[in-house]
């Protein structure tokens, strides 16, 4: 896939990285190509620097990971975004976030053209992208939105980084329950001191 990455940093530049690894084509799209936070990216292979809406142009996926504040501001310098799927990383913590709307993927949702937007990548830390696995197993992803073209999408992506799966918790209304899941894994490893290498897996029996 051709992906365009918004947000170089812990997340975006984990994704970008594991992404580039499994031979798709990432296309970082910042504000200034002449300095930017994660220059080391572009020794990964299969990468590329550009400005926002002329990587969002080259690409048939766009990752949104920035600070969620900046939510409504970095939808709007996408430029048209028809036919493209968006996948949202962020969350709102402790009520940081785009003024007015409950998850930042309304926000995107408000600010774009693309009706395929979902949520994944969001529910874990950045250190569990680098690394997904925890003995013989891998953590697993999640993802939420109405769009079914947007979650096969994510969900290719998301063992192409290698999660052990990625599980569908359903449309947009389940947004605000996927940044919930977010603050949950957030709350233990930080608040109740459990640290950051901790992670989730689905068990079936």
């Amino acid at each position: 896939m051709n992906i365009a990455i918004i947000g170089t940093g812990n997340v975006g530049g984990a994704l970008a990285t594991k992404w580039a690894q499994a031979g798709h084509r990432i296309f970082l799209g910042v504000n200034d190509i002449a300095n930017f936070k994660g220059k080391d990216l572009l020794s990964n292979p299969h990468t590329t620097v550009h400005p926002i809406a002329e990587a969002v142009t080259a690409a048939e996926v766009v990752l949104l990971a920035t600070p969620a504040t900046a939510a409504i501001e970095v939808a709007r310098s996408l430029g048209d975004t028809s036919g493209k799927v968006i996948i949202d990383a962020m969350n709102i913590v402790m009520g940081r976030g785009p003024e007015g709307f409950v998850t930042t993927t309304d926000a995107i949702l408000a600010h774009t053209a693309s009706r395929d937007v979902v949520k994944c990548f969001n529910t874990t830390g950045f250190n569990n992208m680098i690394d997904t696995r925890y003995g013989n197993e891998r953590i697993d992803a999640f993802v939420a939105g109405d769009s079914e073209k947007g979650k096969a999408a994510a969900t290719q992506l998301a063992l192409d980084a290698g999660f052990g799966a990625c599980y569908n918790v359903g449309g947009n209304d389940k947004f605000q329950l996927m940044e919930q899941f977010a603050f949950f894994w957030i709350n233990l490893a930080m608040f109740q001191g459990q640290g950051r290498e901790i992670g989730f897996k689905l068990m079936k029996r």
